[in-house]
């Protein structure tokens, strides 16, 4: 993806100059998923931006009229047709649409210009805010996994599992609801 406008957002590689916003965001993951991402110095943040810059299944999400990096989209394609979507987004600025916007733009890129036939998202459990973006993008709830993965452990050292959603939409189902 080169880059895609919304009417308020920027998608598009990541910069070098996006260390800093990264920061703000990888550095306290809200969700266990992040845990393996989290960063704690600029330097860190750099490194990591280079790895975005090489990796084209992240995409930087960015307010157009400061160019300021907010979160991120990620998408990871599963052959033929099929790919896997998620989003970090920095909590400032939470509560404004930003996420579902972004992700609006990216579902439309991967239907229309990628070829996706299938989407799918995992959730944690308690992350109430990644289960209604993903309704909200007509998502449908597709089955709940117990104890499905372990990002990170309990103060004894053993495994923490989390209980994930898997949401999905296909392309049949993303044309029905953008014809109305």
């Amino acid at each position: 993806m080169n880059q895609l406008e919304t009417n308020r957002l920027i998608l598009r590689p990541f910069r070098d100059e996006d260390a800093a916003g990264m920061l703000e965001y990888l550095s306290h993951p809200r969700v266990n998923c992040f845990l393996d991402d989290r960063i704690s110095t600029l330097e860190e943040a750099a490194d990591k931006v280079q790895k975005r810059k090489e990796d084209h299944s992240y995409v930087a999400v960015c307010l157009k009229e400061s160019q300021q990096i907010i979160g991120e989209l990620f998408h990871l394609k599963e052959e033929p047709d099929t790919y896997s979507i998620g989003w970090n987004f920095n909590a400032a600025y939470e509560g404004k649409g930003y996420a579902r916007e972004s992700a609006e733009a990216l579902l439309s890129y991967l239907f229309e210009d990628k070829g996706a036939r299938r989407l799918y998202a995992y959730v944690e459990d308690d992350n109430d805010r990644s289960q209604t973006l993903c309704e909200r993008l007509g998502m449908r709830k597709e089955g709940l996994f117990l104890e499905f993965i372990s990002f990170t452990t309990y103060e004894d050292g053993t495994p923490k599992y989390e209980n994930t959603y898997q949401y999905a939409l296909l392309k049949k189902e993303w044309e029905q609801n953008h014809s109305q």
